[in-house]
């Protein structure tokens, strides 16, 4: 058996190279499709892997042991015009302190309230989000301080008119002065001291049913006593001719259980509660952890459909290296007439073409790898957007080049070993 002899083999691999540097730029064309093949693999897998994990890492903020529910204004319910009526809808207080009483897997609830308002200093304005909070608001959300402080219980307890900006509207409104001291005027009427300012966090996107995107940085946040005694439950919004009577006490409450294995059943039990309550479904409920499942489950068919995509350059480049063989039988007839005279087997002409072959592959798996590794950082350089190259990215791509490799140059090796010796003599 020739595999068993090694030194048969080395020699037949730098015979390979010989011959294969014998015509550089036509070897170099024919591995090129491998070249784009591996690396446009490992290239969009680390985009798909960097996308799917960022969309993980925006869920995961939201707290695997929380259920988020939020307030829904009904759908069937035409908006109310001037008279005494009011469009009351949305999670109260009264479901808070249920939920807090009844339930015994909760262990903490976050309550919020939130409004689109105009916020102000002196000729420059925002167009701003307004969150009515409790202290724990900052660490749930992943909030870090620029310069001062954010809001304590002691603000809570004293209905204090404090309010802690985010990076763009404590920019915008105040520029390259320190806004801290000063009094921001929100909605028109409504006067606020700045205690702080939050640095900037990339905005969160959108998921579930019940969620919009955020962005924390144009966000206004004051104590949520504060927003109910100033502001009040009942909001009226004046459209042209008409106005809008709306009572909502809360936007959102973020219900944290003990354990993980807890959340669905609690989210099961707070809706039961919350439809024994509201006639009307004025509310929905988002798990995070359902939506992190999904999340995974989403990102595994995409890798597969982007890997696929990009599989098909390395049919391409297999095609090519058929041609470019098929070719080099017919160049080298008269060679392999003599090798045949000279007592070479079938098997030694197959394993020769087989070689070079592989040679070919491995050269532009390796080439591929290689692009495919240096790609992606750049693009994380140039747009921003997180790319991950994981261990067994590569090491597919290389193993699928070879593999695509031999097996379309098997059919040139094994019609290089049929070719009849006296024909192949005639063309000397």
């Amino acid at each position: 058996m020739i595999l068993d002899n090694p030194q048969k083999i080395v020699a037949m691999v730098r015979m390979s190279i010989r011959s294969l540097l014998l015509h550089k730029l036509r070897s170099f064309l024919t591995i090129l499709g491998l070249v784009f093949g591996v690396s446009s693999v490992i290239v969009m897998l680390a985009i798909a892997e960097g996308a799917g994990l960022e969309a993980q890492r925006q869920i995961e903020a939201l707290g695997i042991r929380n259920i988020i529910v939020r307030s829904e204004k009904p759908t069937d319910n035409a908006l109310v015009t001037v008279d005494n009526q009011v469009l009351e809808y949305g999670i109260t207080y009264e479901d808070m302190k249920r939920i807090r009483d009844t339930l015994e897997d909760v262990e903490h609830i976050a309550p919020l309230r939130e409004f689109r308002y105009e916020a102000r200093y002196r000729d420059r304005k925002l167009e701003s989000r307004l969150v009515g909070i409790r202290p724990g608001y900052k660490e749930a959300n992943g909030l870090r301080m620029a310069f001062g402080r954010f809001i304590n219980h002691a603000d809570v307890e004293s209905k204090a008119n404090v309010c802690v900006l985010g990076s763009e509207v404590a920019q915008r409104l105040f520029r390259f002065d320190s806004p801290l001291g000063k009094t921001v005027q929100v909605a028109g009427q409504y006067m606020f001291r700045v205690v702080g300012v939050t640095r900037e966090k990339m905005s969160s996107a959108g998921v579930g049913s019940s969620l919009a995107a955020q962005d924390y940085n144009r966000d206004v946040y004051i104590p949520l006593s504060t927003d109910r005694s100033r502001i009040g439950p009942v909001l009226m919004r004046f459209k042209q001719s008409s106005v809008t009577v709306e009572k909502l006490d809360l936007s959102q409450l973020t219900v944290r259980v003990k354990q993980p294995s807890d959340v669905k059943k609690t989210a099961k039990a707070i809706k039961g509660l919350l439809a024994s309550t509201h006639i009307q479904e004025d509310y929905k409920i988002t798990i995070p952890l359902d939506l992190l499942n999904q999340a995974k489950a989403t990102q595994r068919i995409f890798n597969f459909v982007l890997g696929g995509i990009a599989a098909i350059s390395l049919l391409v480049g297999g095609i090519g290296i058929m041609n470019i063989m098929l070719a080099t039988v017919s160049e080298r007839t008269s060679e392999i007439g003599i090798r045949r005279a000279l007592g070479a087997t079938k098997n030694d002409i197959t394993l020769q073409f087989l070689v070079e072959t592989s040679v070919l592959s491995l050269a532009g798996a390796l080439v591929g790898a290689a692009v495919g590794l240096l790609v992606p950082p750049l693009i994380t350089i140039l747009s921003g957007r997180e790319t991950v190259i994981t261990i067994w990215g590569p090491i597919v791509a290389v193993l699928v080049a070879l593999s695509v490799g031999l097996v379309f140059g098997l059919y040139p090796a094994r019609r290089a070993a049929t070719l009849d010796p006296i024909e192949a003599l005639r063309r000397l």
